[in-house]
């Protein structure tokens, strides 16, 4: 009984730690454009700095369930690994050069409505009416969070929105397809396999644009790219893993709404990003709508 209570409690502690981690990525982001670096660039910067630490976690040890893999799971590891981190990563950083951090975890956490969509379009899981109902008022919530945002008069809002949109819909992608391979590879083992391929991407989609040479930036720049790399991508993944085993799916998507708070939050203070009421009131909405959704999922 205390051992379970002690895992519980480590559980909660990982799980808070985790989520707030990786909700500072945004804010990461939005100082590191403060020095004038393109997106790609400082998308190369996080994946490449924690790639060392992938690479080993993905060669130390043989997968899960080695026996049952074949060629074509790891050619789906390629895929899965080009939507779930590049194109979902990409979307991101492109995102976040036109809209405030806050309202950019905002947009990611309704990630587990797609889930629930995608699921349901490709096979065919049941929705109720619940969940639908949820879905609706999540996507009321996230138009409200925008309201005060002029989007008439500065189409970039959009645009930002739009991208980010498409970051969380690739991740949901990402989740749906790939749930079939992690009890085979193991969640570590298929995780960095799926970093080790969005690093090849991003390699190749920056030397497809610029070339090999990299630019001269202010030191800030690659320390920020190592904090991404480290404090908001590798550390967390761990934690999160942690906390999961430790709680069960379905109790860790509760602390999931720390998310958005954390980031608007952390950016008030480090990039005195202003949110008005009526945003509070949307984000409130979100969080909601999204929570019932997951709950119900579970």
């Amino acid at each position: 009984m205390v051992q379970k209570t002690a895992a519980a409690n480590s559980g909660i502690v990982f799980a808070i730690i985790g989520v707030v981690l990786f909700s500072a990525k945004a804010v990461l982001v939005k100082v590191a454009y403060t020095y004038e670096v393109d997106h790609l660039t400082l998308l190369l910067f996080r994946m490449v700095f924690a790639l060392p630490f992938y690479l080993l976690i993905a060669f130390s040890k043989k997968p899960l369930h080695s026996k049952e893999i074949n060629y074509k799971d790891y050619l789906w590891v390629v895929f899965f690994g080009f939507i779930g981190y590049y194109l979902a990563s990409l979307f991101d950083f492109m995102g976040l050069q036109y809209i405030k951090a806050g309202l950019e975890r905002i947009i990611l956490f309704i990630y587990p409505t797609m889930v629930v969509v995608l699921s349901w379009l490709i096979f065919r899981k049941s929705i109720s009416k619940i969940q639908i109902i949820a879905i609706i008022i999540t996507y009321l919530g996230v138009i409200l969070t925008f309201w005060n945002e002029e989007p008439m008069k500065d189409g970039s809002v959009i645009l930002g929105g739009i991208l980010i949109f498409f970051s969380a819909l690739t991740y949901a992608s990402y989740l749906v397809g790939s749930g079939w391979l992690i009890p085979k590879f193991g969640v570590m083992q298929f995780t960095s396999y799926a970093m080790i391929v969005s690093t090849v991407c991003i390699v190749l989609h920056y030397s497809m644009v610029k070339g090999l040479q990299l630019s001269t930036y202010p030191k800030e720049v690659y320390y920020l790219g190592i904090a991404m790399a480290i404090f908001s991508t590798l550390i967390p993944s761990f934690l999160v893993s942690a906390a999961i085993k430790r709680l069960g799916a379905p109790t860790f998507s509760l602390f999931g709404s720390l998310g958005p708070v954390s980031t608007i939050i952390l950016a008030f203070f480090f990039l005195d990003e202003r949110i008005t009421v009526l945003q509070i009131i949307g984000m409130l909405i979100v969080i909601g709508g999204v929570t019932l959704v997951s709950r119900q999922k579970a």
